[in-house]
């Protein structure tokens, strides 16, 4: 495989990807580490790369809640609904996701350059890691586990959007601050990872489609089509994992909590600050 990316590291990479997108862990992070870890350099098609392998991660999601995604609300509508009520009533889940998409869709062009900017302190990145992960040592015993019968309601979508806002900040991870978003609105563990998996579809293509545009429209057309290979390769090993890491997350966490994350966060974030400290050159991807 030619280009930026030999083939181990395009696997390795799509490997962390798929790993961390999901998980309560930053995978911004990660991809310093797997970044430096492997030589590799900081290039305009890597960029392009780690954010074009999170449709592969997107697709796991789908195919593994296909049933949730493509299926509407055949139940009744409350009595005296309007259409626009009933057209809602019956697009219930996609209605939800849209709400809770729209704060960081809103926040995210308002402050996009604010947040290029940020991405580029590996600093921000391990202290956000560490704070994340000291908060994640004690979310269980602060939420507790929720309540099965808790509902999805327009308001709690809309609450875990901002919570999701929190994530835009490098290292906080889009992941830890939905489901913690969803555990602060009294649903399950399960019920608060699950719906942070399904608002990732939409934030996540969202996000990819926008770098993806701002890439073409700066001339990098030739960059995709010259390294389809990778993106292919990344693609298919992305989506695999994503699986794998999705059945595992869900099992874990239901029967453990989130302290084992809080943890590893915490490891993570202080090897980067040492990796520093030594005088790595960590670039982010």
């Amino acid at each position: 495989m030619e280009g930026d990316l030999n083939l181990f590291q395009t696997i390795i990479i799509a490997i962390v990807e798929g790993l961390t997108e999901f998980l309560p862990v930053s995978s911004t992070g990660h991809m310093i580490i797997a970044q430096n870890v492997l030589g590799v350099e900081s290039t305009e098609f890597v960029k392009a790369f780690t954010f074009i392998i999170q449709f592969g991660a997107i697709l796991s999601v789908v195919v593994l809640y296909w049933k949730r995604f493509f299926r509407l609300n055949h139940t009744p509508a409350p009595d005296g609904s309007g259409a626009l009520k009933r057209f809602l009533h019956k697009y219930d889940f996609y209605w939800k996701l849209f709400v809770a998409f729209i704060p960081a869709a809103v926040l995210g062009l308002l402050f996009s350059d604010l947040i290029d900017a940020m991405l580029e302190s590996v600093t921000v990145v391990a202290v956000m890691l560490i704070v994340g992960g000291v908060f994640m040592l004690f979310c269980d015993r602060l939420f507790g586990n929720g309540k099965e019968d808790t509902p999805m309601t327009e308001k709690r979508a809309f609450i875990i959007g901002l919570f999701q806002c929190i994530s835009m900040i490098p290292g906080v991870s889009r992941s830890m601050a939905t489901i913690v978003g969803g555990m602060a609105q009294k649903l399950t563990r399960k019920a608060a990872a699950e719906f942070s998996f399904f608002l990732a579809v939409p934030t996540m293509f969202a996000a990819t489609v926008y770098k993806m545009a701002k890439l073409f429209m700066d001339g990098g057309t030739e960059i995709i089509t010259s390294n389809m290979s990778a993106l292919i390769v990344g693609n298919v090993v992305a989506f695999i994992v994503a699986m794998l890491a999705i059945k595992f997350f869900i099992s874990f966490v239901t029967k453990y909590g989130f302290m084992a994350f809080g943890w590893y966060r915490i490891i993570v974030g202080g090897a980067i600050l040492v990796m520093s400290l030594l005088g790595y050159n960590l670039e982010l991807v």
